[in-house]
C-alpha cells in the first residue's frame, strides 16, 4: 500500500521509533523481543554506512542501557546511536539557561541531565521548589507530593519539560498508557503552565536526530507506528516517513488517517524497508 503515490525525496539517514516498531516488551518495559526483519535493516544499513538512530519516547532507562538492551537482542544500536526525551533535554535546557531541575521519573530519567551539568532535584529535597525546571519522565509510582512539588516549583517560576505526552504505546500486552501523560495533565491543570515537549512529535526531537545524523532534517526518513507521533513530526518538518503496522495502527487504521498523519510508505513491518533499500 502505498499512502503517498509520489517519489521519496533523497534520504541521508534514518530514525527508528522502539516499541511497535524495532521491538514490543512488556508493560513494565521488560521481555524484550525483536521484530521481524529489525535486525536484517539495522544491520544492512550499517554494512552500507547509512547512518542511523532509535529514538524512544521512553525516559525510564539512560540511552547507554537502553542500547545495551537492544544489542542484547541482535539489534546493532551503539550507546551514541539511542536516544531518549532525556538526550534532547539534556542538549535543549543549558541552552535555555536551565541549571536545576526537579525530576519527576524513576533514577534512569534524569541521567543525561546530570550528565550536562544539570543539578537534579527530587520531591522532597530542599531546594526541588526552586529547580529552574521541572521534568517530567517514566514515573510510574507518582504521587500527590510530587504533582504538588511541581506545582510550587512552577507557581515560583520553574518552566515544565516534558519528556512524552503520548497517551498509549504499543506493548506486548496491547496499548499501554503512558505515565507523564497523565502527571503532565494534572501538572498543566492545576498550573495552566505551557508545556515544553522534548519527546517526539516535538521539532526539539527530530531537530536534535537530524544533528546526530548529519543531515538536514528534510533528508531524515522516520519509521513509526503512530501517526499523531512520528508521522506528524516528520510531515511538520518536511522528512520521510515509513509506517509500520507491528504497533497498535493497523492497515485499516492508516487508511482512514488525515493527510498530515499519513506515511508516504505503509509497511507491513519494518522488515519491509529492505525492499526500499533494495
Amino acid at each position: 500500500m502505498k499512502p503517498d503515490g509520489a517519489p521519496l525525496p533523497a534520504i541521508g539517514g534514518y530514525m527508528f521509533d522502539v516499541d511497535g516498531t524495532l521491538i514490543l516488551s512488556d508493560r513494565l518495559l521488560g521481555g524484550y523481543r525483536p521484530l521481524p526483519g529489525a535486525i536484517e535493516v539495522l544491520n544492512t544499513l550499517r554494512k552500507r554506512n547509512i547512518p542511523y538512530v532509535a529514538l524512544t519516547n521512553g525516559s525510564a532507562y539512560p540511552p547507554a542501557e537502553q542500547a545495551a538492551r537492544l544489542r542484547a537482542l541482535g539489534l546493532p544500536v551503539g550507546d551514541d546511536q539511542m536516544l531518549t526525551p532525556s538526550s534532547v533535554a539534556a542538549d535543549l535546557m543549558p541552552r535555555r539557561g536551565v541549571k536545576s531541575a526537579l525530576v519527576l521519573g524513576t533514577p534512569g530519567v534524569g541521567h543525561c541531565l546530570a550528565e550536562a551539568g544539570i543539578a537534579l532535584r527530587f520531591t522532597g529535597e530542599s531546594g526541588a521548589e526552586q529547580a529552574d525546571a521541572v521534568y517530567v519522565g517514566w514515573h510510574p509510582d507518582c504521587g500527590m507530593k510530587d504533582i504538588e512539588a511541581a506545582c510550587h516549583a512552577i507557581w515560583n517560576g520553574a518552566s515544565l519539560y516534558v519528556a512524552s505526552d503520548v497517551p498509549f504505546f504499543a506493548s506486548a500486552s496491547g496499548r499501554t498508557m503512558g505515565y507523564s501523560h497523565a502527571i503532565t495533565a494534572a501538572i498543566r491543570k492545576l498550573t495552566r503552565a505551557p508545556m515544553i515537549l522534548v519527546g517526539k512529535p516535538s521539532l526539539h526531537a527530530l531537530r536534535f536526530v537530524a544533528g546526530r545524523l548529519g543531515v538536514p532534517m528534510r533528508k531524515v526518513a522516520v519509521v513509526g507506528d503512530d501517526p499523531a507521533v512520528e508521522i506528524v513530526m516528520a510531515r511538520r518538518a518536511g522528512a520521510t516517513c515509513f509506517a509500520v503496522t507491528t504497533g497498535f495502527t493497523k492497515e485499516a487504521d492508516w487508511a482512514a488517517q488525515p493527510a498530515n498523519r499519513r506515511p508516504h510508505r505503509l509497511l507491513s513491518g519494518v522488515g519491509d524497508l529492505l525492499k526500499h533499500l533494495a
